[in-house]
This record gives C-alpha cells, sequence and structure tokens, in this order.
C-alpha cells in the first residue's frame, strides 16, 4: 500500500541510467510445499504464505509485489482472490501474472485480465482496484502471482504491511528512494521534490514497528530493507480495539520537516489557519446567530439552542449528499466557508461541526476546534506523519469558565454528549496558546445506562406472556436513532428484534411493539417489547427458571480464551439495571431462589443479583455496572475471572413448586 501523500517533482535537468526493471521469477515448489497439509508453526492455519517480496523504486517509479501462499482448508481458498488498489490517473497496475500448483504439481496458469474497478471518487481524485482470481484453486494448492504498479512521473513512499491475516514463512520488503535520500548520498542533486503545500522536501524519515531481532538496514547499493521470518498472523480476538494500529509495519515518509516533532508543530498549524478560515465570520452567520438566540441568554442557553439549529440540518452522512449537478440545479456550491453549509440547509459530519464552531463564535462564546482518531479506526500516533489519520472534528466550549466538549457534526447526538468513538480519543486541538496534541474526555459508566424491567405471566407450565420496557441513554439510544436515519421503520423492527434475540432466553420471542423518544436525542429512549414462549425446565412437581432472564446466552463465547493477546475493548463504561418480575400461577410458590450475590472487580465494575418474592410475585433483580471502557491484556484473567463468577451466579436457578396445601388435602381423602 502506498503513502497517501503523493509529491511532484521538479528538476533542472534529470539523467537515470537505463536498467531493466527487476522481476521476481515464480519457484518451483518444494515436494515438501506440495504435500503440505497443515503448519507446525501455524496450527490450525487455513493458509499460510510461504514467500513475500515487495520492492519500491522511485527513481524508476514503479514497485512489484510477489507472493507464494499455501492453501490448506476450504477457508483458505478465498486468498485465490487478489485486490489491488490504485491511483487512478497517476499508477497503473500492470504485467500481473499468477498461478496455481495443484499437490500434485499440476500448474494452472492465470489468464484473462483482471477487474478494473471503482472504489471511491472525491472530486479528480478516484481510487481503483484491479481484481484478479487465480484459476482452479484447492485444499492443497500453491497460489502464486506478481504484479507491478507503475507510478508514472509520481513519486511516493512505500507502506509495508509486514503482519499479515496468515502467517508469514519469510519476506523481503526493499526500498530505493528519490537519489537525494538514497544511504550514503554525498552529492547534492539539482532534482527536488516538492509536497501538497509546495515546500520543498529536504528529509526522508521512517518508523518501524517490527518483530524482536528485526531492524531497517540500509545499504551501500542506495536502497532500504527489511528481511522477516516467522510473523505471526493478525491477532482474531472478541473486543479488539482498531488492530491497525498495533501490527508489525513500516512507513517511510518524505517530509519538510526533520523529525515528527517538527512535522506536527508544522501541520498543527496549517490545520489550525484552514480551520479559522473555513469558520471565517460572515455577515450571513451573524445574522443567523443573531434570529436564534437572544441577547439575555446564558452561555449555555446560547449554545444549546446554536446546538439545535445546526442538528437539524440535513447531515448527508445519514442521508445523501448532493452531488455536483444536483448542486448546480439547485444552484447551491460544495461547501469551502461554513455559510454555504447553512445557505444550503445540509452538510456532512465535518462540514455541520465546522458550522457550529462559527456559530458558536459569532455568538460571543468561546470555541475552539478538536480533531481527532475515531477510535473505531485507530489510535492517535504521532509517529505516523499523516494527517490525514485525524478523522472527525468536535467543538471545545468554554462555557462560565468550564470546558465542555460537543459533537455537533454526530446526528442525534445530544448536546454535551459525544459518540463513543470520539471519546478518550487523541489528536490535535486549538486554543488561545496555540494549536497542541489533545486527548477528550472519556466517558463515565453515569452516561450510558440501559434499564430492562420486564412483567410476566407465567403459568404451571413453563408458559409465559409479558412486556418489556428497556430505556437507554448515552450510546445505545444513539445507535438506534441513527440507524432509524439510515433504514425505514420496518427494518429498524427487524433489527432490533434480531438484537432481542441474545438477549432473552432460549424458548422465548420478543419482538418490538413501538419506541418512545425515538426522535429527541434530549429524552430518554424507550423500546416497548412484547414477550412469549416457553421458559425453563418443567418436572411434574417444579419449574426450574434461569435466574438472568435478560443476557442468559451471551457470557460464554467472551471468557472462553484463557490467554488474550490485544486489550479488550469494550467502547464505553455503561450500567445495566435489570428487574424481571414473575406473575405467578394460583397454587405455585418460591421453592428456591438465587442466592443474593454481590461481585466486585475493585475499581473495574461490579455484579449484583437480588430476589424479593411476594404472594403472587417473585422478583429478580440484576445489575452490572462497568467502569472502564477498555482494559489491558496484563488485565484479562482479572477480567475473565469476574465474567466467569458472573456466568456463574446467572446460572442459578429459581426453583417453582405447587403449593403443599393441595397436596396434604388430597392425602386427607
Amino acid at each position: 500500500m502506498r503513502s497517501s501523500l503523493v509529491l511532484s517533482f521538479a528538476a533542472v535537468t534529470l539523467s537515470f541510467s537505463t536498467c531493466a526493471f527487476s522481476q521476481t521469477q515464480f519457484k518451483q515448489p518444494t515436494p515438501e510445499e506440495l504435500k503440505m497439509t497443515s503448519d507446525p508453526k501455524a496450527p490450525g492455519a487455513d493458509a499460510v504464505y510461504l514467500n513475500i517480496e515487495e520492492v519500491s523504486n522511485d527513481p524508476l517509479h514503479y514497485e512489484t509485489v510477489y507472493a507464494r501462499i499455501k492453501v490448506l482448508t476450504e477457508k483458505g481458498k478465498d486468498m485465490a482472490t487478489v485486490d489491488v488498489p490504485y491511483l487512478r490517473g497517476g499508477f497503473k497496475v500492470a504485467d500481473v501474472k499468477g498461478r496455481t500448483i495443484h499437490a500434485d504439481g499440476q500448474v494452472i496458469p492465470l489468464e484473462g485480465k483482471p477487474d478494473d474497478l471503482l472504489i471511491s471518487k472525491k472530486g479528480d481524485r478516484e481510487i481503483g482496484r484491479k481484481v484478479f482470481n487465480l484459476p482452479s484453486v484447492e485444499v492443497g494448492s500453491i497460489l502464486e502471482y506478481r504484479y507491478q504498479i507503475d507510478h508514472g512521473d509520481y513519486y511516493s513512499s512505500p507502506e509495508w504491511e509486514i503482519q499479515r491475516k496468515y502467517f508469514v514463512h519469510s519476506a523481503h520488503y526493499q526500498f530505493s528512494p528519490f537519489k537525494s535520500f538514497m544511504p550514503n548520498a554525498h552529492e547534492a542533486s539539482s532534482n527536488y521534490l516538492v509536497d501538497s503545500r509546495g515546500r520543498t522536501v529536504n528529509t526522508l524519515i521512517w518508523w518501524a514497528k517490527l518483530p524482536p531481532g528485526n531492524t531497517i538496514q540500509s545499504n551501500a547499493g542506495g536502497y532500504y530493507s527489511v528481511d522477516v521470518t516467522d510473523v505471526p498472523p493478525i491477532p482474531d480476538e472478541e473486543y479488539m480495539p482498531p488492530i491497525d494500529s498495533f501490527l508489525y509495519k513500516v512507513f517511510f515518509y518524505y517530509k519538510s520537516a526533520g523529525s515528527a516533532a517538527d512535522f506536527w508543530v508544522s501541520e498543527a498549524k496549517e490545520w489550525s489557519k484552514d480551520v479559522d478560515k473555513f469558520a471565517e465570520q460572515s455577515k450571513t452567520i451573524h445574522e443567523a446567530v443573531a434570529g436564534l438566540i437572544a441577547p439575555t441568554d446564558k452561555e449555555e442557553d446560547k449554545a444549546r439552542k446554536l446546538y439545535a439549529a445546526v442538528q437539524a440540518l440535513d447531515n448527508t452522512d445519514y442521508s445523501r449528499k448532493k452531488g455536483e449537478s444536483e448542486l448546480k440545479q439547485l444552484k447551491l456550491k460544495e461547501a469551502k466557508h461554513a455559510e454555504d453549509t447553512w445557505k444550503q440547509k445540509s452538510g456532512d459530519s465535518e462540514d455541520i461541526a465546522m458550522l457550529y464552531l462559527e456559530m458558536a463564535r459569532s455568538a460571543g462564546l468561546t470555541a475552539y476546534a478538536i480533531k481527532v482518531v475515531s477510535r473505531s479506526r485507530g489510535v492517535f500516533d504521532v509517529t505516523y506523519m499523516d494527517l490525514g489519520q485525524l478523522n472527525d472534528t468536535l467543538v471545545l466550549l468554554s462555557i462560565d469558565g468550564k470546558p465542555v466538549v460537543v459533537d455537533p457534526g454526530e446526528k442525534m447526538c445530544s448536546f454535551g454528549t459525544v459518540n463513543w468513538r470520539h471519546s478518550g480519543a487523541g489528536g490535535l486541538r486549538q486554543s488561545a496558546e496555540g494549536p497542541g496534541y489533545a486527548v477528550t474526555p472519556p466517558q463515565g459508566y453515569a452516561s450510558n445506562t440501559i434499564n430492562r424491567s420486564a412483567s410476566i405471566a407465567l403459568d404451571a407450565h413453563g408458559q409465559v406472556t409479558g412486556t418489556i420496557r428497556i430505556t437507554s441513554t448515552g450510546q445505545e439510544s444513539l445507535k438506534w436513532r441513527q440507524r432509524s436515519l439510515e433504514i425505514d421503520e420496518a427494518e429498524l423492527k427487524k433489527e432490533y428484534d434480531k438484537s432481542l434475540e441474545a438477549l432473552v432466553p432460549d424458548g422465548v420471542e420478543a419482538h418490538l411493539d413501538h419506541f418512545l423518544g425515538l426522535d429527541n436525542p434530549d429524552v430518554v429512549l424507550m423500546a416497548v417489547v412484547n414477550v412469549k414462549g416457553t421458559l425453563g425446565t418443567s418436572t411434574s412437581k417444579r419449574l426450574l427458571l434461569p435466574a438472568a432472564f435478560f443476557d442468559s446466552r451471551q457470557h460464554t463465547s467472551f471468557i472462553s480464551a484463557e490467554k488474550r493477546q490485544e486489550s479488550v475493548d469494550m467502547r464505553y463504561a455503561e450500567r445495566m439495571d435489570e428487574a424481571v418480575t414473575y406473575h405467578l400461577p394460583e397454587g405455585v410458590v418460591v421453592e428456591g431462589a438465587p442466592k443474593d450475590t454481590q461481585v466486585p472487580w475493585q475499581g473495574h465494575a461490579v455484579y449484583g443479583i437480588k430476589t424479593t418474592t411476594q404472594p403472587g410475585t417473585v422478583t429478580v433483580d440484576r445489575q452490572i455496572v462497568r467502569a472502564f471502557a477498555q482494559a489491558k491484556a496484563e488485565e484479562y484473567q482479572d477480567l475473565r475471572g469476574f465474567y466467569q463468577k458472573v456466568a456463574s451466579a446467572d446460572q442459578q436457578q429459581l426453583v417453582l413448586t405447587t403449593s403443599a396445601q393441595p397436596a396434604a388435602a388430597a392425602k386427607g381423602n
């Protein structure tokens, strides 16, 4: 994969010696490779990489990619489809070769041309992808292919993804940079590079996260290289953080800065200038703000009124962004300033966030932009010298001297709340002292609550009917409100019913009746749910019910792994309160109830379950307060132990039996 920064080339004179492009030749498989049915270095793997080679040569404007893959299972056959993304207009994918080698040595060559598909288009920039499928793939086959990417007249530095989906036996990576930046380059060159802002590039910087014992080597021949063996596959665990931020990889950068620190100082200043330019004061916005607030409004009232106004606009990230022809027909234009967004009453999340920034400033509020890496994508890494890693814009207000972070570009997000992706997120921020680094505040569990209350009528055979009321605040309510903007009512109901399947016990059906407060983010969201079915186990005299009516199917998979490689990311802290009241049939009483239990994980979480019995009813209250969003890998055993105890407590049973009095009367007859 190439860096997103493409550099222009300027020169007084240019001269390179003519030489043939280096092409990795196909390799004759060994008898051991052909006979391989499993790999002791990667037990249970669906496939493994036998070899990988990537060679980038910037003076000659090309890179080659070569791979050999052994297919070990049916699932591993998916590796026969190869997808090559590239920048259209500047780059070209060429010289695609491939073949499949069966376990008996038969060779089937790749024929035909790859498909050329469009991934995305923004302005004049088009990202395409070439796709080809290696033929006649079987379990036991070796897949082998190579291709070349021609950069035309462009220069760009490589990004090497060292860690892959499957185990890598050996890999070689090689980069020949622009002449002035080759290893041991001493003589000055009349050729030079400039970046997208027109600045002369004077430094080649690299960042590497490599397996222990591996380093980047510089070669007197004018290139840098990395050779690795036995690279473990990308981890695949439940509740992982965005794993791309933690994998083995190498980035090279042509930069006008001498270090990462210099780069971010420069980029932060340029970013802040661009923000202020987009959100510069205008007559249109000033008049709009004057019509929305009153001079006597307090600062928070002003902030809330303006927030409601921008939230009411058409956020095209949740609807449909207008194309160039439609904008022209409506006499609208692509937003280059905040007033453009206000005039056309629509914009994407970024446009709306920047509009709110200008409106807040126009109202006399102290307001600054914050640009963060979405936690759904990664973490902010200052060694990754690319402003493009910052995804989303928030606004930092000072209200009565107190900082308040708001998320105006997040549709249906209430004032003072941010999407979990933007909490505890790193990036850049503006301030009175100038731009700098920032981390947004994490969310406490009190901000994200779920309350489930069930009233269940039960007969002596375990047949149940009833109603559940589920109220939520914070992230759970935000999720369903945003989803309601993207799909119709019938599809929303289907999706919610699907989520209920894992919530209620086996044998019980749960179906959404209706929502309350779905279109108002400033109120608690309520879902009214109807339930029916068969619950528990029935014998001639007893009915055994699970202690936990809710979440009874959700613990096992999470705590099944004995070890953990990566940290646990549960997105946000949360509090869940549940109460289920069973209305008992006549003549049925409680023989045994779950023991009142409390399970603490000091400083992290607490669980509690309690049973209350009254004539004709029994109520089981259950609570989990999770005060953490993430737990380190070294904390996994404590986390696992906590959830094992929770699962054990939930497996207790409520034992109901026929009243003893009728049985005694029958004996007397």
